[in-house]
């Protein structure tokens, strides 16, 4: 679990971090969640975009996308979503 303190950071970093990955129609497919699993093993913090023609709410394929990668919801907003998981192994993020 992220601390206030820890997901304020992770917002504030999210702020100027550019969507790399979009979920459409077909919601939280295998190949989505393969494709969100290496970009948080890769970087850590990982921006999502919702197009209007995605089958649930924002909020619920976040929540989703969470489950099926290990990973924590940090924020919401709009059709934006950011997708947190640590890696142990090699952190790139580092909180204070």
């Amino acid at each position: 679990m992220l601390t206030s303190k820890q997901r304020a950071k992770l917002k504030s970093i999210a702020a100027t971090t550019e969507t790399i990955l979009q979920v459409g129609k077909g919601g939280v497919g295998d190949q989505l969640v393969k494709q969100v699993d290496n970009a948080l093993t890769a970087r850590e913090l990982v921006k999502l975009h919702a197009l209007e023609t995605a089958p649930e709410e924002p909020g619920t394929l976040a929540q989703a996308l969470a489950d099926a990668t290990r990973s924590e919801v940090v924020q919401v907003i709009g059709r934006r979503m950011v997708l947190y998981r640590r890696n142990a192994k090699k952190p790139v993020i580092v909180f204070d």
